[in-house]
């Protein structure tokens, strides 16, 4: 007996997803039923964990498992669990509506790799942006789903046309878990859309996606023997843990595919890593560094942590203890033997022997990135542009891998040009191009690498040959106070403190000058006293008239500018306005100084210089409207 049917409409989001799935936008339409499986799976390993620790869930945990029935006069494909299941209301929220803002950011991609591929979009996306359940309707008209979880009376009947409308309603006999039945599209070709009924596409899916899942996954398979037909249940997966395996017994293919599957990724692992520990305390690990970023790997939705197993039990999803967060990109599973079944995240915040697997993770995946570094160049190269931003948090968070981190580390410097195919540079390579008696590692930071390279503070070291590193991450901002100095060179910005370039010759120069500029200087000083804590000749510029510099540790302009994005309030830190004594503006600014004018008659050269140093660093004018007020005059009395 059912109850009323209720009618309701997917998402926007949801329906411009399917709608890009129906036109078969995707070239390997087999990854439907992987993704199907690993859905299952979750399901089977969310029962078990959850039987173990509510002790008052009654349910059967003897024979869990995935079903395959496949109908082909009725043209069905169902993929069957006796899992955790879900409510009405898990279903609404997890089908009905997507629960990540990326389709977007999937339409874009989508589009971008159909220009480049030709018309044929990879099948990659759909799990990179956490899609995988919609993935039925490129091979299905209908989809059909009853589920009922664990513990509950009341089962849920969901179905969709993929038509932007959906039906929901209570399903009394639904049996524990969830049964998804597709009715399936005709099958084409040249489409690659195959006949997903016939037992032997059905094996080589399983085989080549699904093999290393560790619960059955059964189906019937018909034999005629001396005319007679009989039925038998056969699994089609191994279910051999892969990192229980040693290495070389494994096959490429077998390791991408389950890397797809814990980390719900669609790429190829860039770099495999599997330890074994034996001693005091064992545990087997498998992780993978990934080939490209998840879109979301920068938002407060991104999860982390590696799967954790226990005597090869599925025990938790994203174990954060088992990953800092600078290394939130690493995939993999934890096989630890002599923890409690029914481990509780708390319980693992506390114990000493997770603190110290992580602390030996950690150590291999540097080590592991320390090595393509040395020995795979591409392979680092593609590492880095994909996480090296993320990476360089560990320089704030982690004293005890620091010099590793800096080691393994890379950075855009002006030793390079930008369209150069390796534009980075290691600090081991900066030092060892210093100059004989260059005494700090320079650097700038700022929000591109083209206002860094054309800001005022670059001159003196462009014409005197000095390298500098360009930090335009946010996480440059922070770190490179922090660490202070690497291999006994102490880190300098060119945009704070005084500067000093200078010859011994020149600094007797520069005293003269300092003298001759004095008046000039106290009286700009009194005409910006509302907006510069001092006024100074300067040592940094070559051809610019002036620049912003503030003191040692001062906050910089970027990182203010961040804050304040984040709606962090932060006071304004006034800065010292340095003037290049040979430049023919501060020049004449002298000469009419020298001729009686006072602090109020240069008050408005004064400003625009000021405004002129803000906006060549790529700064914002506090009043727009008056400077330009002021460049107005001043270009009217040249006519």
């Amino acid at each position: 007996m059912t109850t009323q049917v209720e009618e309701r409409e997917f998402q926007a989001e949801a329906r411009q997803l399917l709608e890009l799935l129906i036109h078969s936008v995707y070239s390997n339409k087999d990854t439907f039923l992987r993704e199907l499986i690993s859905n299952a799976s979750d399901a089977l390993d969310k029962l078990r964990l959850e039987a173990f620790r509510n002790k008052d869930l009654v349910v059967d945990t003897d024979d869990l498992h995935i079903q395959i029935e496949a109908d082909k006069d009725a043209r069905t494909l169902t993929v069957r669990d006796n899992g955790i299941g879900m409510t009405r209301e898990e279903v609404v929220g997890l089908i009905g509506t997507l629960a990540k803002s990326g389709t977007a950011e999937l339409r874009r991609a989508l589009a971008e790799a159909r220009k480049a591929d030709g018309g044929e979009a990879p099948s990659e996306l759909i799990g990179q942006f956490g899609v995988g359940f919609y993935s039925t309707f490129m091979v299905a008209d209908k989809v059909t789903m009853v589920t009922r979880k664990a513990g509950e009376a009341t089962g849920t009947r969901w179905e969709s046309e993929g038509t932007g409308t959906y039906t929901i309603e209570d399903f009394p006999e639904a049996p524990q878990g969830t049964a998804i039945t597709l009715h399936l599209k005709d099958s084409d070709d040249e489409d690659h859309l195959y006949d997903y009924t016939t037992e032997w596409k059905i094996r080589e899916i399983v085989k080549r996606y699904s093999d290393f899942i560790s619960w059955p996954i059964r189906m019937e398979q018909e034999s005629t023997v001396d005319g007679e037909t009989t039925t038998e249940t056969v699994t089609l997966n191994s279910r051999k843990a892969l990192w229980a395996r040693p290495k070389s017994d494994v096959t490429d293919e077998e390791y991408t595919e389950f890397y797809r599957h814990i980390g719900h990724a669609w790429d190829e692992p860039l770099e495999v890593i599997s330890m074994r520990a034996e001693g005091t305390f064992e545990y087997q690990a498998l992780l993978f560094l990934p080939t490209h970023a998840p879109h979301d790997l920068f938002t407060r939705d991104h999860k982390r942590g590696v799967q954790l197993y226990v005597k090869r039990v599925f025990i938790m999803d994203n174990c954060e203890e088992l990953m800092p967060e600078y290394l939130r990109f690493v995939k993999g599973v934890v096989d630890a033997q002599d923890l409690s079944l029914n481990v509780s995240r708390e319980i693992l915040q506390k114990d000493r022997q997770i603190g110290r697997i992580q602390k030996r993770l950690v150590k291999k995946v540097l080590s592991t990135i320390k090595d393509l570094q040395a020995n795979s160049a591409d392979k680092y190269r593609t590492f880095w542009g994909e996480f090296g931003r993320v990476l360089k948090e560990g320089l704030l968070l982690d004293f005890d891998n620091r010099e590793t981190l800096l080691e393994i580390s890379s950075f855009v410097s002006t030793h390079t040009a930008a369209n150069e195919d390796e534009p980075w540079t290691t600090l081991a390579g900066y030092v060892e191009r210093m100059q004989d008696d260059q005494e700090h590692i320079y650097y700038m930071t700022g929000e591109s690498r083209q206002l860094v390279e054309n800001s005022p503070h670059m001159e003196a070291f462009k014409a005197k040959g000095l390298e500098v590193l360009i930090l335009t991450d946010p996480v440059d901002e922070m770190w490179v106070d922090s660490v202070g100095e690497y291999n006994g060179k102490q880190f300098r910005s060119i945009a704070k403190g005084d500067i000093d370039l200078d010859s011994e010759a020149d600094k007797e120069k520069n005293e003269e000058q300092d003298k001759d500029f004095a008046d000039l200087l106290g009286a700009l000083k009194e005409a910006l006293s509302d907006s510069v804590k001092d006024v100074r000749l300067s040592h940094r510029l070559t051809s610019s008239p002036a620049c912003l510099v503030g003191e040692a540790f001062d906050i910089t302009p970027t990182l203010e500018k961040l804050y304040r994005a984040s709606g962090q309030e932060v006071p304004t830190v006034k800065r010292t306005l340095e003037l290049n004594p040979t430049h023919p503006l501060v020049e004449a600014l002298r000469a009419k100084q020298a001729g009686g004018a006072d602090a109020e008659a240069l008050k408005p050269t004064a400003e625009l210089i000021h405004g002129m140093a803000l906006l060549a660093e790529g700064g914002e004018l506090a009043d727009p409207a008056r400077f330009a007020s002021l460049l107005a005059d001043a270009l009217a009395r040249t006519l």
